[in-house]
């Protein structure tokens, strides 16, 4: 009786040991879904880039004059889950570009800033690692307008084939990376993205725009997925 009764002791501390570790894997594995599956959301933006020029003909004569301008940056971004580690993000938003050159430089002479009104839709391929992501992808832009200041004498640029004219379509390729932090049945999100531009935007000027984003989101999961990989 007394041998059955060690037996039986030993039989339910294994059993006890067995159920507990499987809580403890249900919950593990639970936490790993929770924090690696790439969700569906629609989440508004709103936040400041930092915005330049480059001109290539003159990169390295213009470099000591040439400084960013802070632009607002507003619009709604979409990640499409597809996978638990990969989906696909479209974003379509409002940008203010810019660049400025100091006084005595070799292009205008004079100190000159530009603003551009530009509205962009980036498609980026996301990666999922945890709670961080990697991603990258083309995108297209199209300015609705803009002005230069030289000194204090402000004008509209224009949209034309002259030697002064500015181009309307641009294309570009974006990268950065980002993570997600759960906050109650929500989700905060930081976003650091660099935008390249591939095309000229000035007529006669190899001129390029280039930005650094940082965007902070704060959205909810859809509760189905529509997209989400079987």
């Amino acid at each position: 009786m007394k041998k059955f009764t060690i037996v039986a002791a030993i039989c339910v501390s294994l059993f006890s040991l067995q159920m507990a570790a499987q809580h403890q894997a249900n919950e593990t594995d639970y936490l790993r879904k929770s924090t690696h599956t790439a969700h569906t959301r629609l989440e508004p933006m709103i936040n400041m880039a930092a915005n330049s020029f480059r001109y290539t003909d003159n990169d390295k004569v213009l470099s000591d004059y040439g400084h960013s301008v802070k632009g607002l940056r507003a619009g709604l971004s979409f990640q499409a889950g597809i996978t638990p580690s990969f989906s696909l993000v479209s974003d379509l938003y409002y940008l203010r570009k810019g660049g400025k050159l100091d006084a005595g430089n070799p292009l205008t002479h004079d100190a000159s800033t530009i603003r551009l009104h530009t509205v962009e839709l980036p498609v980026l391929a996301r990666v999922h690692v945890g709670k961080f992501y990697v991603n990258a992808g083309p995108s297209v832009g199209y300015i609705i307008g803009g002005k230069q200041k030289i000194n204090d004498l402000s004008v509209k640029l224009l949209f034309n084939n002259s030697a002064t004219g500015y181009k309307r379509f641009e294309a570009g390729v974006q990268a950065g990376a980002g993570f997600y932090i759960p906050f109650k049945d929500k989700t905060l999100g930081l976003d650091l993205r660099y935008a390249h531009g591939l095309t000229r935007i000035a007529q006669n000027t190899n001129m390029y725009n280039r930005a650094l984003m940082i965007s902070v989101h704060f959205s909810k999961a859809w509760k189905r997925n529509p997209l989400a990989k079987k």
